[in-house]
């Protein structure tokens, strides 16, 4: 599917009935072009007939942070108590919406389920947000609050150095204002969590997933504790070396010590555990296979958000019924795309971007 039908099919959810020439015109293109992309549509039995009645698709709720992301660089070595000379931007931040991004830019139906303020920051969110094709109807926006930042500062070496992120509005997502998105969560066909969520947000998610299967961004260490009671319930779990260190309690000082960790993960009901080891590369397990694959040698921009591209494509993988070792493949495709840009989501991602990076990174290992 081209970019523009996936944008095509983005309108048509929001609006089965909207007549051609209107579809046209937020698209930017001619009514006949628009009809061209909906007879292809048809032809590939996304639209089942007229009204623009849509096939029956599987979709992504992704619950936890949608933050601004405000982002610091300097290209020369940081002085800490001092003025350092560099760069700042503003781009959409925030885990589960950075997960929710990449998942739309590949492809999938994605329902993002967060908490903004009613302010700029939080307008400006939902915006871009529903741009890059994310249905953003779910989000809770709150007239009293001020939406998530999130602040970085990075070193010439394009690693982040130290982050402030201000999170309070996450809290106010509790059981009570999430009750109305049951039927959301229920009849997902997967579920994506992070660890920004509090403690009742998650004991209310896994209450309601049933048998949805649960994939879980674990965060920070600090914020890994929260799924602690919540192991046995989890599908996919992609912890860092101190996450997964500080829930399992044991070392992983070095990539040997890895199967260690993920047997323990095992043991306590997580179906699926992918280890990211910076440059030790992913440690993969499951009930069918376990392996490592290498970290990609590329030239490293901008590391946020590297990690959300990961976990999104480690969910397309999942819904393309790939086995785990093609999924990580393509999920560190994604993750490279990310890592090679400035912005905390690649704007170009998408499915064949991705698929022509799988090959890049292939022919250099073989090279």
């Amino acid at each position: 599917m081209t970019e523009r039908e996936q944008q095509i099919l983005h309108i048509l959810r929001q609006d089965p009935l909207i007549p051609q020439q209107q579809l046209a015109d937020q698209l930017g293109i001619s009514r006949s072009a628009a009809a061209g992309h909906i007879m292809k549509l048809m032809q590939k039995g996304h639209i089942l007939g007229k009204g623009y009645i849509l096939a029956q698709t599987s979709y992504v709720a992704v619950l936890g942070g949608a933050n601004m992301d405000i982002r610091g660089s300097t290209p020369a070595t940081l002085r800490l108590g001092d003025s350092n000379p560099g760069h700042i931007s503003c781009s959409p931040g925030g885990v589960a919406r950075n997960i929710a991004e990449n998942l739309a830019r590949l492809g999938a139906d994605c329902r993002l389920l967060s908490a903004v303020g009613d302010d700029l920051y939080g307008r400006s969110l939902l915006e871009l947000t529903q741009r890059a094709g994310v249905d953003v109807r779910p989000v809770l926006v709150l007239p009293d609050a001020a939406t998530s930042t999130y602040l970085s500062i990075h070193g010439p070496d394009g690693d982040m150095a130290i982050a402030i992120n201000d999170m309070d509005v996450l809290s106010r997502l509790d059981a009570a204002r999430l009750a109305p998105q049951r039927e959301l969560v229920r009849h997902a066909g997967l579920i994506i969590a992070d660890a920004n969520l509090s403690a009742e947000a998650l004991a209310w998610l896994f209450a309601e997933a049933g048998e949805v299967p649960v994939f879980v961004d674990t965060v920070s260490a600090f914020k890994a504790e929260r799924i602690r009671p919540w192991l046995g319930r989890i599908h996919t779990l992609k912890p860092n070396r101190l996450e997964a260190a500080t829930l399992s309690g044991l070392p992983l000082d070095h990539a040997g010590q890895a199967p260690a960790i993920a047997a323990w993960f095992h043991q306590q009901g997580v179906q699926q555990i992918i280890l990211s080891l910076g440059g030790d590369g992913l440690f993969y397990s499951n009930a069918q296979t376990q392996g490592w694959s290498q970290a990609p040698a590329v030239d490293i921009v901008n590391a946020t958000g590297a990690g959300d591209a990961l976990m999104a494509g480690l969910a397309w993988g999942w819904l393309q019924t790939l086995q785990l070792p093609e999924a990580i493949q393509l999920a560190q495709a994604c993750a490279a795309l990310t890592l090679g840009c400035a912005a905390t989501n690649n704007p170009t991602l998408s499915l064949a971007a991705v698929q022509h990076m799988c090959q890049t990174l292939q022919h250099a290992e073989q090279s």
